[in-house]
C-alpha cells in the first residue's frame, strides 16, 4: 500500500512538473522578439528603385533656389499638404503620391514658372513646402514626435511611385471630397484612365467645415466672371444669370451657363473662391448663396479620405490604389541627370 502511494505521488510531482514547463514555453512564446517601445528597424529601399537620398533637386523657395534631397523636399511637402495628426498609412500614401507627382513633373523639363528650378512652393504650381522650423513653430510640444512620423513616412515609402504602363502618373490630390471623386475631364482638357470617379470614404464627422455657405453678392459674381471671361453677358435680369447646371454622377457641377457663357464647375469655383464645385446655388434677393460640400477640385486622392480608409485597416498602397485607377506603387528608378 505504502509503495503505491509513493508512485502516485512521483506521477503527481512528474505531472505538476511538465505542466510547469510547458506553461513556460507558451509564456516565452507569446512575448516579443523586441520590447514594444523599442524604434523600428530602418526600412529598406524598395528593390530596383533608386533612393531618395540619392536624388538631387532644386526646389524654388521663399524666392531663391535651394538645392536638396529628394527625402528632404518630401519631408518638407508634408509638413504643408497633409495634418501630422493622420494615421501613419495615410501620411505614407502622401509621400508616395508626392514622390510620384515630382517625378512627373521632372521629366516634362523646365517650366516658365521656375525654369531653373525642379519644383517650386507654390501650390497652384508644384507643392507647398514648409521648412522643419515653421512646422515646429505650428506643432509645439507635438514637433519632435510629428517630425520623426513624417520622416517615417518618407523613409518607408523610399524609391516608391505610383506607375501607370511602367510611368510616374500625374498623382494629384486634394483635401475632401462628398463621397466621391470625380474624373479629370470635369476640370481639365482632357481624361486620364487612372484619374477616374471613385468612391471616398470621409464625411462632416471627420473633416472640418466639409459644409461651407458662401453668399456673394450679384455684383461681385458680374465682376468676377467678366474679369475672367469678358464676353459674359449680364444685361438680363439677375434669375437669369446663372442657368443649365448640370452634374456628374458624383454629385460634382461639370458645367453651368453664367452670363450666357459655359463654364466647368471648378472655373467658378476658383473664380469665387469656392473651396470645392461640389455646390448648389439659390438666388436670395440681389445675391447667390452657394452651399458647397468638401474642399478641393476633386480630382485624384482625397487626403481625408485617405485618412478615413487609413483609420478602417487599409495601408498605403491599398489606399492609393483605390484612388489612382489601374495603377499600381512599385520601385522606381528615374532617367534623371542626377
Amino acid at each position: 500500500m505504502k509503495h503505491e502511494i509513493r508512485i502516485l505521488l512521483l506521477l503527481y510531482v512528474l505531472i505538476w512538473a511538465l505542466a510547469w514547463s510547458a506553461a513556460g514555453r507558451r509564456a516565452d512564446a507569446s512575448e516579443p522578439d523586441a520590447p514594444p517601445d523599442e524604434p523600428p528597424a530602418a526600412a529598406e529601399t524598395a528593390v530596383g528603385g533608386k533612393p531618395d537620398a540619392e536624388v538631387r533637386l532644386r526646389v524654388l523657395h521663399d524666392g531663391r533656389i535651394e538645392e536638396m534631397a529628394m527625402d528632404d523636399y518630401l519631408r518638407g511637402v508634408l509638413r504643408a499638404e497633409m495634418p501630422a495628426s493622420f494615421e501613419l498609412e495615410a501620411l505614407k500614401a502622401q509621400a508616395i503620391a508626392a514622390r510620384t507627382y515630382t517625378y512627373y513633373k521632372m521629366q516634362r523639363g523646365p517650366i516658365a514658372n521656375h525654369p531653373d528650378a525642379d519644383a517650386c512652393d507654390d501650390i497652384n504650381c508644384c507643392k507647398a513646402y514648409k521648412t522643419a522650423s515653421a512646422a515646429a513653430a505650428d506643432w509645439g510640444s507635438m514637433a519632435l514626435y510629428y517630425e520623426e512620423k513624417l520622416a517615417r513616412a518618407v523613409s518607408e515609402t523610399d524609391a516608391q511611385a505610383i506607375l501607370y504602363d511602367g510611368e510616374p502618373i500625374l498623382a494629384v490630390f486634394f483635401s475632401s471630397a462628398n463621397g466621391h471623386t470625380q474624373n479629370a475631364a470635369a476640370v481639365w482638357q482632357s481624361d486620364l484612365p487612372y484619374l477616374q470617379s471613385v468612391s471616398s470614404p470621409e464625411d462632416e464627422t471627420l473633416v472640418p467645415n466639409y459644409y461651407s455657405v458662401v453668399r456673394v453678392p450679384a455684383e461681385q459674381l458680374r465682376e468676377a466672371v467678366s474679369a475672367a471671361r469678358p464676353e459674359a453677358d449680364f444685361s438680363g435680369g439677375i434669375e437669369s444669370w446663372i442657368a443649365d447646371v448640370e452634374r456628374s454622377d458624383a454629385g460634382f457641377v461639370t458645367t453651368l451657363r453664367v452670363g450666357g457663357v459655359r463654364l466647368k464647375g471648378n472655373e467658378l469655383r476658383a473664380m469665387l473662391s469656392l473651396r470645392s464645385p461640389s455646390f448648389t446655388v439659390e438666388r436670395e434677393g440681389d445675391a447667390f448663396v452657394f452651399r458647397v460640400t468638401g474642399y478641393g477640385h476633386g480630382v485624384g486622392m482625397s487626403q481625408y479620405g485617405a485618412n478615413a480608409m487609413a483609420m478602417q485597416g487599409a495601408d498605403a498602397a491599398e489606399i492609393v490604389a483605390h484612388y489612382f485607377t489601374g495603377a499600381r506603387v512599385a520601385a522606381y528608378a528615374p532617367a534623371l541627370a542626377n
